[in-house]
């Protein structure tokens, strides 16, 4: 999938191409906005299947998806995005890359599928001593909506 954000104002688009894109001010960021309103590190792009996910760092100006501020979220095709002062409209379009030999899927006979099994089974009677550990996931601090943006019931 080939995704870009193509500024309003018609300048260049800037092709999304890694699957973690840190958006600001600093020079270390990969999409870097030198303005004094973007933050140092503004948000985070990351690039799943056929989405993009938007993750605000608790920005001071804000980000904003279709007009609605947003602390994190999905990006679709024609959705509006305004990072602090900056605007953007989302596109999609085919990758245009051709498909390297490890990009496709893996044939495996069936004895190396078995041979897998066997190894997970061995595995899951190891001490839970020896096994990882999986870090707990954290509770969600800050709001995906700021409230003072929220439409107002009818």
């Amino acid at each position: 999938m080939r995704a870009q954000l193509i500024p309003i104002d018609g300048s260049t688009p800037i092709d999304i191409v890694k699957d973690l894109t840190v958006v600001g001010r600093k020079d270390e960021c990969d999409f870097c906005l030198h303005h004094k309103s973007v933050s140092k590190v503004h948000c985070v792009i990351v690039k799943t299947d056929g989405l993009l996910l938007l993750r605000d760092l608790g920005s001071t100006n804000g980000t904003r998806v279709n007009g609605q501020r947003v602390r994190r979220a999905a990006l679709l095709p024609e959705d509006q995005l305004a990072i602090a002062g900056f605007r953007f409209r989302v596109h999609f379009g085919p990758d245009e890359r051709a498909l390297a030999p490890r990009d496709r899927t893996q044939k495996l006979s069936a004895q190396e599928v078995a041979d897998l099994v066997h190894k997970s089974e061995k595995r899951g009677r190891e001490p839970a001593s020896e096994r990882r550990s999986h870090t707990p996931l954290q509770p969600k601090v800050l709001p995906d909506i700021y409230p003072e943006d929220a439409e107002p019931a009818e």
